[in-house]
C-alpha cells in the first residue's frame, strides 16, 4: 500500500476519535527510519487508547500491516510502527517533553486539513 493511503487511513482514524493538533512529516529525505512520522496528542490515558484501537482496527481492515505497538496510554506515549510510517500519540505533556517536531524540524509538512473532519 502506498504511503498516502497509510497516511490518510491514520489520519482519519485519529480524527474519528478527536486527536488533537494532527502533524505529518515528510521523513523520505530526512530519515532512513520511515515515509512518514504522523504525531498526534489526546486529552488523557484513556483517549489515548481509544486513538490507538481505531487507527490499529482501521489500518487493518485497509490490509496494512502492524508491525509493532510500543507503550501503553498510562505512559502518555504509544507508538504504531506501520513500517512506512511510524504514528506517534502522546499525552500533551509527553508531546511537549518529546517535542520531536522540533527534532525533525527539517522534515517538510504534509498537509492533512482535508482529510480532517470528513466522514
Amino acid at each position: 500500500m502506498n504511503t498516502d493511503k497509510i497516511i490518510e487511513t491514520v489520519v482519519k482514524a485519529a480524527d474519528d476519535k478527536k486527536a488533537l493538533d494532527i502533524v505529518v512529516m515528510d521523513m523520505k529525505e530526512v530519515s532512513g527510519v520511515s515515509d512518514a512520522f504522523i504525531i498526534m496528542e489526546a486529552m488523557n490515558t484513556r483517549q489515548i487508547g481509544a486513538i490507538v484501537d481505531n487507527i490499529v482496527d482501521k489500518v487493518e481492515e485497509e490490509g496494512i500491516e502492524v508491525h509493532h505497538v510500543e507503550g501503553n496510554p498510562n505512559s502518555g506515549w504509544v507508538l504504531i510502527d506501520l513500517l512506512d510510517v511510524v504514528v506517534s500519540v502522546f499525552s500533551h505533556d509527553e508531546r511537549g517533553f518529546y517535542n520531536l517536531e522540533k527534532l525533525w524540524s527539517d522534515a517538510p509538512l504534509i498537509d492533512v486539513s482535508n482529510m480532517i473532519g470528513i466522514d
